[in-house]
């Protein structure tokens, strides 16, 4: 399209943000519709709050060793939640006012209200003002994200059946609680509030805690989860909630019941697609109601796009950043498409957790659909953060570096990394999987020492059984 294109997008979270500021970096004119705050679910109700309130109890659980490094405090830490949700509510805001003063650098307009498609080229909008609007424009991006879902059976009052939304502003930590769900935000919310002293109990359907990440990482952090009095109960669900006055009686499938304050919910999520025009203008939904879209990020409907949660790919902020991009430069005439294979992701649980690519399993599932034998076919590495000079200096010494490569090409498959900064650390091997680079290439580039990343460097090793610091046992 030429210069001057009108690009409307609804939703200004950080996938329609960022597509708005790429169109205009493009030269694009562009009109963003938000009904709430720019950032989105993550910055506003997600990644931020719950990673500036995670970073107290990461503080706190470093403060209770502060004898052991030579520190006299008195007395253990207590945590002040009115203040930490008030710091919470400060670094939001100023992120917020940070997008706010980008729109205005890139002259981003932002019509606030609630949006729908009128037509393919027309978004209309009922503002927060109450005056009802119409944007036109030669290209619509749809950028709704998703939300917390409704359950029948565990209907949400946002006092004792709640969400991590409401989780990040409690000003007052319950007594008791049982978590819903053992998937990255039920293994954060159990770390968070397991470390403010509340009695905890995680609840997950499947047979292990992260049951989408890799098995020896699950292992580990069921481990570290138990060692901080959370109790974590796999392969079960919750039957029946029934409330007693001010508490829960929650009872599972497994026949137990336990008494709480709170049952927090923490599964699935459900996508922003329905009531915003689609249907007027016929873009195809797929089962589950996410909007579909080809590599170019379009939808059936040419001239609408979809990005971020709404078309449920990966749902991560950074995917819809990346896939923001992505329709702004094809709808710009710069053909572009986005690539799934490589796409790293943090947990931060405590220790925090780093992933990219495909699990040990995954890997050797898909040798042996390949017809190889998966135990030739697959190679793994690991090395353990004690045995790192920095970890042992930092007092970060629990977890793991594993590292899951293709043994005829010595590509890297995956990487899994569960230890201090892990969610930093995984990008070296995401970088080395985007531009192809093998484990004994990494293992040959001289790390700086003493550094975390090392382990990358000895997991890497380890692929050969070459690792300088790990101890093998002779044949």
């Amino acid at each position: 399209m030429p210069d001057h294109t009108h690009i409307a997008i609804l939703g200004a979270g950080p996938g329609g943000y960022v597509a708005a500021i790429r169109a205009a970096q493009l030269g694009a004119r562009v009109t963003v519709v938000e009904r709430q705050s720019l950032g989105g679910v993550c910055l506003n109700w997600g990644c931020i709050p719950s990673k500036a309130l995670l970073s107290s109890i990461e503080l706190g659980d470093k403060l209770k060793k502060a004898d052991d490094f030579g520190l006299m405090l008195a007395g253990s830490p207590r945590y002040d939640m009115a203040r930490m949700v008030a710091r919470k509510n400060k670094v939001v805001a100023g992120l917020v006012k940070g997008i706010a003063t980008l729109f205005k650098a890139w002259n981003i307009g932002v019509v606030e209200g609630r949006g729908e498609l009128a037509d393919a080229r027309t978004v209309a909008v009922a503002g927060t003002d109450g005056v009802q609007r119409e944007v036109k424009a030669d290209a619509v991006i749809i950028a709704t994200g998703s939300s917390w879902p409704q359950i029948p059976q565990f209907p949400i009052d946002g006092k004792r059946i709640i969400t991590s939304k409401e989780a990040l502003d409690l000003e007052e930590a319950p007594k008791r609680m049982v978590i819903l769900g053992a998937g990255v935000e039920g293994c954060e919310c159990a770390t968070y509030f397991s470390g403010l002293g509340t009695a905890v109990t995680l609840v997950e359907l499947q047979p292990r805690v992260l049951p989408l990440e890799d098995e020896e990482v699950s292992v580990l952090m069921e481990r570290e989860l138990k060692k901080r009095s959370v109790e974590v109960k796999t392969g079960t669900t919750i039957r029946t909630v029934d409330h007693r006055g001010d508490a829960l009686a929650v009872s599972m499938a497994d026949e137990t019941t336990v008494d709480v304050e709170m049952l927090l919910v923490s599964i699935g999520r459900g996508f922003h697609s329905q009531g915003i025009g689609l249907d007027r203008v016929g873009v195809a939904l797929g089962r589950r109601g996410e909007v579909l879209v080809n590599e170019q990020m379009e939808t059936n409907v040419a001239g609408v796009y979809a990005i971020g949660d709404v078309v449920g790919k990966a749902m991560l902020a950074h995917v819809a950043s990346a896939q923001g991009k992505v329709a702004v430069e094809n709808i710009m005439g710069h053909p572009a498409r986005i690539d799934y294979d490589v796409i790293p992701a943090g947990i931060f649980t405590l220790p925090e957790i780093g992933r990219v690519g495909l699990t040990e399993r995954q890997a050797r599932e898909g040798a042996e659909a390949a017809g190889q034998n998966p135990d030739q076919a697959v190679k793994v590495g690991r090395f353990r953060y004690a045995a790192l000079g920095k970890a042992q200096a930092t007092g970060d010494v629990t977890g793991l570096f594993k590292i899951v490569t293709d043994a005829a090409t010595g590509k890297i498959l995956g990487a899994h990394l569960v230890g201090a900064h892990a969610a930093d650390l995984i990008h070296e091997a995401a970088l080395a999987m985007r531009v192809g680079a093998t484990a004994a290439q990494v293992a040959g580039m001289i790390h700086a020492h003493p550094t975390l990343a090392e382990g990358v460097m000895e997991a890497c090793e380890d692929i050969e059984g070459v690792a300088t610091h790990q101890v093998r046992k002779k044949a």
